[in-house]
C-alpha cells in the first residue's frame, strides 16, 4: 500500500508540474494523519516556486486521484503535505504482507563462529541469536538463506590446547581421555577451555613452551595434510574436536537456532593458501622477510601477513579462502559475516584484498560488527585469561532469575520464557554497541522485555478463546479507539521491510512494544466481550495476536498461547 501511494503521488507531481521527485511517506503523529509526504519541499528547488503553493495544488490533485483510498489531504507547515487513509484502505492495509524484495536472492549469513577446543562464551550466544534472527528476516523478504558457521580447528590456538591437553594426559595417550570422567558435553568444554588457558600462558612466559607449542601447530596441520587419524596424537586431536561439535550442537538446538552448515578452517586453508600464492604472482600479495604479506598502507589500511616464515596461513588466508569456497558452493548473491568489532580493521584488510581480483564479491560482502557482551556489573570477557562468562551460564543465569521472579508450573513454558528473555534482551537494542545483560530484568512481565510481549500475546488469545468461537467480524467502519490500533497494526510491513534493509532486528522489537501499549491503550477504553461492536473489536484482537506471533517468530521467540 505505501509503495502504491508513493507511486501515484509521484506520477501527481509528473502530471501538474513535469517533474520528479523522490517519494518516501513518513509517519507522522497520529493526529496529524497516517502519511506525510515533503514532495512540495523537493519539486520547490525544481521549480523556484513557494512549496506551501505548490504543496496546495498537490493536495487539490491527490484529493482527486486517491479519493477511494484517502479520506483527508491537508497541508501543514511550509509544505508537507499530510493523508489520512479511509478506513477501508486502512481495513485492507492489515492483510498486506511484507515485502518480498529479496525474491530469487540467495544469501550466505555466517554467524556464531567458535572455535572447537575453547569454550562458548556470551559473545557467541549475542552472536546467534542476532544472526538467526537477521537470517530470519532475511528470508521473511524472499531470500533463499543458507546459515554457515567458520571455526578454527587449526591454528596458534588449537596448538596451545594440544600442548595443555597432552601435558594434563602425562604425553600423547589417547587413552587417557577415557580415564577422566568427561561425560558432560558441558564438562568436556569447560575442560578443554581449561587448557587452552594454560596454553597460553605457557606460551606467552615460558619460550621452551612457546617452542613445543609451535611445534604442535605445525603437526595439527600435518595430520590434516596426511589424513592421519591412527597416531596417538590424531586420536587425541580428532577426539577432541568431536567433542567441541558435540558441544556445539547441543548449544544450538538448547538455543533453539535453525541449523548451520559448518566450515572448520582446515577446509578453507587450502582455498586461501592456493589464493594467497596466486595473488603473490600478481603482486597484491609480497614476499616480507620470509612471510608472504600484504601492504595495506596505499589503501588506508595496514600490513597484514597471509603467509607465515614457516609457510603457514593465517587467519587472513583461511578468511580469504571462505570466501571462495562459500562462493564456489552457493554462487551467493550477498554475503553478510556477523562479528564482533574487535575484527574491522582486519576484515577491511581481507576484503580489500578480495577486491582485487574479485571485486564482485568484496561488494557482495557485508560485515557486520557488534560489541562486548557483559553481564550487568561485569567486566570484560577474555578466553586466553580464563575469565569468560560461558553462554550456558547466561541461559542459567535467567533461568534462575525465573525462576525467582515468576511461579511457572509448566516446563515447557518455562524455557520459552527464559529464552524469549535473552533473545529480545540481545536484540532490542541496536546492533553495534556493547551489551549489558542483565538477569532479572530480560525475564520481568513489565516493561520492554521477552516475557512482556509474549504474554501480551497470551493475554491476546484468551480475549479470543472467552469469545467462545464466535468468529470475528469486519472493520470497514472503525470509531477512533479502533482505527489507532488498526493505524499501529498496519505500519508492521513497514517495520519488517527496514530491518530487512538495514539488517536491523531491534526495529521489529521496538514496533512490537510500541503495539502492545497500543492494544493495552485500546483495551482499557474499548471493551470487547459483550460490547455492541464485539465482531470488529474481536478482529482487531486477532490481527494484533497474529502480529505478535509473526514478529516474534522473526525474532526466533516461541509466542505461547497461555501463560
Amino acid at each position: 500500500m505505501k509503495t502504491e501511494l508513493e507511486k501515484r503521488i509521484a506520477e501527481a507531481c509528473q502530471a501538474l508540474f513535469e517533474a520528479e521527485a523522490k517519494i518516501e511517506l513518513t509517519r507522522p503523529e497520529e493526529k496529524f494523519g497516517d502519511y506525510a509526504t515533503n514532495a512540495a519541499l523537493q519539486l520547490s528547488k525544481q521549480l523556484g516556486k513557494n512549496p506551501r503553493e505548490i504543496a496546495e495544488a498537490l493536495a487539490v490533485k491527490l484529493r482527486e486521484t486517491l479519493a477511494a483510498q484517502i479520506s483527508e489531504v491537508s497541508v501543514a507547515g511550509p509544505g508537507f503535505i499530510n493523508l489520512k487513509l479511509s478506513d477501508q484502505t486502512l481495513a485492507a492495509a492489515l492483510n498486506v504482507n511484507p515485502a518480498q524484495s529479496l525474491a530469487g536472492k540467495v544469501i550466505v549469513a555466517e554467524y556464531s563462529d567458535p572455535n572447537p577446543f575453547k569454550v562458548l562464551h556470551a559473545g557467541h550466544l549475542y552472536t546467534s541469536i542476532v544472526g538467526d534472527a537477521i537470517a530470519n528476516l532475511l528470508e521473511q523478504a524472499g531470500a533463499t538463506v543458507h546459515r554457515v558457521n567458520f571455526g578454527g580447528d587449526v591454528g596458534l590456538h588449537v596448538g596451545k590446547s594440544m600442548w595443555g591437553i597432552i601435558k594434563e594426559l602425562g604425553g600423547e595417550k589417547p587413552e587417557g581421555l577415557q580415564k577422566i570422567g568427561l561425560e558432560d558435553l558441558d564438562t568436556r568444554a569447560g575442560w578443554m577451555a581449561a587448557r587452552y588457558v594454560e596454553g597460553h600462558e605457557a606460551y606467552e612466559n615460558d619460550p621452551a613452551a612457546k617452542e613445543e607449542i609451535v611445534a604442535l601447530n605445525k603437526k595439527v596441520y600435518a595430520l590434516h595434510d596426511q589424513n592421519d587419524h591412527d597416531s596417538p596424537f590424531a586420536k587425541i586431536y580428532w577426539t577432541c574436536r568431536e567433542w567441541s561439535y558435540q558441544y556445539f550442537d547441543y548449544f544450538y538446538q538448547t538455543l533453539g537456532v535453525q541449523p548451520f552448515r559448518y566450515y572448520p578452517e582446515s577446509e578453507t586453508a587450502p582455498k586461501g593458501i592456493a589464493k594467497a600464492k596466486e595473488l603473490l604472482e600478481k603482486g597484491v600479495l609480497e614476499q616480507s622477510e620470509g612471510a608472504v604479506v600484504f601492504k595495506g598502507e596505499g589503501h588506508g589500511l595496514h600490513t597484514r601477513v597471509f603467509l607465515t616464515k614457516e609457510g603457514l596461513p593465517t587467519y587472513e588466508t583461511k578468511d580469504l579462502g571462505l570466501i571462495f569456497v562459500k562462493y564456489d558452493d552457493y554462487h551467493f548473491d550477498k554475503s553478510v559475516v556477523i562479528t564482533g568489532n574487535d575484527i574491522v580493521e582486519y576484515m577491511k584488510v581481507v576484503l580489500k584484498v578480495v577486491d582485487q581480483v574479485a571485486p564482485e564479491l568484496a561488494a557482495a560482502t557485508t560485515h557486520l560488527t557488534h560489541g562486548l557482551v557483559k553481564l550487568a556489573g561485569g567486566e570484560k570477557m577474555s578466553s586466553r585469561k580464563g575469565n569468560v562468562v560461558g553462554a550456558l551460564e547466561i541461559i542459567d543465569s535467567a533461568a534462575q532469575a525465573a525462576r525467582e521472579t515468576h511461579a511457572i508450573e509448566d516446563k515447557d513454558t518455562e524455557k520459552q520464557t527464559v529464552f524469549g528473555a535473552i533473545k529480545y534482551a540481545f536484540l532490542k537494542n541496536r546492533v553495534g554497541g556493547d551489551t549489558i545483560y542483565d538477569p532479572k530484568e530480560s525475564v520481568s512481565l513489565e516493561g520492554n522485555s521477552g516475557p512482556y510481549l509474549q504474554y501480551a500475546h497470551a493475554r491476546a488469545r484468551s480475549i479470543l478463546r472467552k469469545a467462545g468461537g464466535e468468529q470475528p467480524g469486519g472493520l470497514a467502519e472503525l470509531e477512533p479507539g479502533e482505527r489507532s490500533l488498526a493505524r499501529k497494526l498496519s505500519e508492521y510491513p513497514e517495520v519488517i521491510d527496514l530491518a530487512v534493509n538495514e539488517l536491523m532486528p531491534h526495529h521489529v522489537c521496538t514496533y512490537l512494544y510500541e503495539l502492545a501499549q497500543a492494544f493495552n491503550r485500546f483495551y482499557e477504553h474499548n471493551r470487547v466481550i459483550g460490547d455492541a461492536r464485539q465482531a470488529t473489536r474481536l478482529k482487531l484482537v486477532e490481527h494484533y495476536a497474529e502480529t505478535l506471533k509473526s514478529g516474534l517468530k522473526l525474532l526466533g521467540i516461541a509466542a505461547p498461547e497461555q501463560m
